[in-house]
């Protein structure tokens, strides 16, 4: 398999697990997400994809601070119903990352460990996207992120169009996935940290 070179250029999620850490699947429960693991879950690396991940790590460090991000001890709610645009993609990036699940995840063991009725959708947020709370402390941030500050290249709206069609020359069909995956190398690698793209609201 082999994905772009950018990818592995993409901030790292560090995250600890007890469950994973108590069942021996990670030394000391320790879990590094990597923009790979997202596009090995969704099937795809697009300005979604990459977005929802980026908002969960900007969340996950302004909840934790100093600290370590606790997998499996995080609320996620959101704005958007469960079938609506990209909710589903975007949940399950955060499901990924933080463990939260509706009601399909882990049910836990001698009631520690449990997964489930920690994701919401449908919820009435005040600003962002996501609601993501420290269940520990109930604290609470809100994230969006504002892709159009980040646009894509004009060319890929008249290629896309060809390639769906299967009309597109060899050359077009890798023009546009260049330029399509450049806009996700820029929000990635250039804007991971800009306040003005992945907003919080605390």
């Amino acid at each position: 398999m082999q994905f772009p070179d950018f990818f592995t250029a993409a901030p790292v999620i560090r995250v600890i697990d007890p469950l994973a850490g108590f069942l021996g699947a990670a030394e000391g429960g320790i879990i590094d997400y990597h923009y790979e693991d997202a596009v090995r879950l969704a099937g795809h690396s697009c300005p979604t994809v990459a977005s929802a991940f980026l908002m969960t790590r900007a969340a996950l460090a302004a909840l934790y601070e100093d600290s370590m991000r606790v997998r499996g001890e995080i609320r996620v709610d959101l704005a958007e119903t469960r079938d609506a645009g990209v909710a589903g993609v975007i949940a399950s990036i955060a499901t990924l990352i933080t463990g939260a699940t509706a009601d399909t995840g882990f049910k836990g063991l001698g009631g520690q460990f449990n997964r489930r009725d920690k994701l919401f959708f449908a919820q009435p947020l005040a600003h962002g996207t996501l609601r993501f709370t420290r269940l520990d402390t109930g604290t609470a941030v809100e994230v969006v992120a504002d892709l159009s500050r980040v646009p894509g290249d004009p060319r890929v709206g008249k290629l896309m169009p060809l390639c769906l069609s299967g009309q597109a020359t060899t050359a077009q069909q890798a023009e546009f996935r260049a330029l399509w995956q450049d806009r996700v190398r820029r929000l990635l690698l250039d804007h991971a940290d800009d306040p003005q793209v992945i907003r919080l609201y605390r």
